[in-house]
């Protein structure tokens, strides 16, 4: 069975870090771009940073630029996304999505909460 399971969310203090995980089953991650995307209530999904199946080379939205790290772990079939410095507009369900030509998954999602 094809799976995307999101780890490490959670509520965190303003100024904070979280460790997002992106765990695939079912299919090996080394052929996909993984991106990390996020939804908060009331908001469209809005793309965060994704990384490329062939170069490693990384993209990160403006507003998180500077805070956030994505890296991939080939060996543990993984995909993290490091946040640092988080604010409460931070605050979102976080999914993982895979895409590779016509073949495209997405996670659960996992909650981030900024809060004091």
């Amino acid at each position: 069975q094809v799976m995307l399971v999101e780890s490490g969310g959670g509520l965190v203090q303003p100024g904070g870090s979280l460790r997002l995980s992106c765990a695939a089953s079912g299919f090996t991650l080394d052929y996909y771009t993984i991106g990390w995307f996020r939804q908060a209530p009331g908001k469209e999904r809005e793309g965060v940073s994704c990384i490329s199946n062939s170069d490693g080379s990384t993209y990160y939205a403006d507003s998180v630029k500077g805070r956030f790290t994505i890296s991939r772990d080939n060996a543990k079939n993984t995909v993290y996304l490091q946040m640092n410095s988080l604010k409460p507009e931070d605050t979102a369900v976080y999914y993982c999505n895979a895409f590779y030509r016509s073949l495209n998954y997405w996670g659960q999602g996992t909650q981030v909460t900024v809060s004091s």
